[in-house]
């Protein structure tokens, strides 16, 4: 099984990584020569697709299937039109993701199917939150505590020319969810735990048996396969929601492969999503791993190791899955003995979350030791 994965940035690491685990040969495309994804596969090309659609079949004809790992529009209109007329399987749904890339159109959507999301502003209060539709992460994201947040809220969003979404800022567990759909069927997995950086990105996720009460993730799976059929679903999709006191409340769904938490849900249950969409087994589910994983990004420099987002995590450059390194199950780093700055995503799996902590601190106690660092800092979002 041979798959183009078209997009080389943070999607295409995660694609890529699921794709070896799953025994597949990967070609990665992307127009950047610096793309972090292009190091990590086994063949790929420096090219644009939307400009040379030519050069770019001629790679899609010797694979077994397309992926997109991008949320470009013109991108993926170019990849549909040239799949169109050919039988190469195109991993992706143009309809739900049009849905699922704006927030004003998937609230409405799931508003009037009565799934559960947080209030309007300002109906809400304070604090609220101020984010662009189409946005992915943390980008132009404001907490807001007055008018005034609110107002520069509403100009960040307006200058990176979007829409502003303000809704309720809901405080409690960040937790996701994957759903795989052909239109008809849908199935839900298994939940991951969100942990934050400093700037509201992405550092770590957490897949545990116990994230959620029994009752409540069969809730969010059944919210999940919900909002899978309200858009006839027709790949893959992640649904992100928050665990509060008052129950789940989503935030917002992405129809297209997600960064960071496929990897972890594979380090814990042994799924992998990828292998899903190509090849289904009916019984994943049911034969699934019950350990612990973790999946974290570390920055090293000015002698330090500092958890950080993955925006902060894609500047890593020329990385390489290693096994091993440092003790971890897994790393895709660019480390090289005696760099001074590096990066990397560190991925654990053990039988008990209380072994999966040991196993982290000892990872990183063992990253302090051999390069010589002085500190280990960890930080997260002051909400006041």
């Amino acid at each position: 099984m041979r798959i183009a994965i078209v997009g080389g940035a943070l999607q295409g690491m995660e694609s890529v990584y699921l794709s070896k685990k799953a025994g597949f040969r990967t070609f990665v495309i992307d127009r950047r020569e610096d793309a972090p994804a292009l190091s990590l596969s086994d063949d790929h090309a420096v090219l644009d697709p939307v400009t040379d659609g030519k050069y770019a079949m001629s790679i899609f004809e010797g694979c077994d299937a397309v992926l997109p790992a991008c949320e470009n529009m013109d991108l993926l209109c170019s990849l549909q039109k040239l799949l169109s007329k050919s039988e190469i399987p195109l991993l992706f749904d143009m309809d739900s993701y049009m849905i699922s890339s704006s927030k004003s159109a998937s609230n409405r959507l799931m508003e009037d199917a009565g799934i559960p999301i947080p209030k309007k502003w300002p109906e809400c209060g304070y604090p609220a939150i101020v984010k662009p539709s189409s946005q992915s992460g943390s980008i132009g994201v404001t907490v807001a505590y007055n008018e005034n947040d609110i107002s520069n809220g509403v100009k960040k969003v307006m200058g990176i020319g979007d829409e502003p979404v303000i809704q309720e800022f809901v405080s409690g567990k960040s937790v996701s969810m994957e759903v795989i759909g052909n239109g008809k069927e849908f199935r839900s997995f298994v939940t991951t735990e969100i942990l934050l950086s400093k700037d509201y990105d992405c550092k770590r996720v957490r897949c545990t048996p116990d994230i959620l009460t029994d009752e409540k993730e069969e809730e969010f799976q059944m919210i999940s396969e919900d909002i899978a059929e309200s858009i006839s679903l027709k790949a893959l999709m992640d649904v992100e929601a928050i665990d509060t006191e008052n129950g789940l409340k989503v935030l917002e769904i992405d129809a297209r492969i997600p960064s960071q938490t496929p990897a972890a849900v594979l380090a814990a249950t042994g799924i992998n999503i990828l292998k899903e969409m190509i090849i289904p087994d009916p019984r994943a589910y049911e034969n699934m791993d019950s350990g612990a994983s973790s999946y974290e990004h570390f920055v090293i420099k000015d002698g330090n190791i500092v958890t950080c987002g993955e925006k902060e995590f894609s500047h890593v450059r020329a990385p390489r899955i290693v096994s091993g390194l440092f003790g971890s199950d897994d790393m895709i780093t660019d480390y090289e003995p005696g760099s001074k700055i590096w990066r990397c995503t560190m991925i654990n799996r053990a039988d008990s979350e209380m072994e999966l902590e040991r196993k982290r601190s000892e990872c990183i106690r063992s990253i302090m030791n051999v390069c010589g660092l002085n500190e280990f800092i960890d930080p997260s979002p002051v909400i006041s």
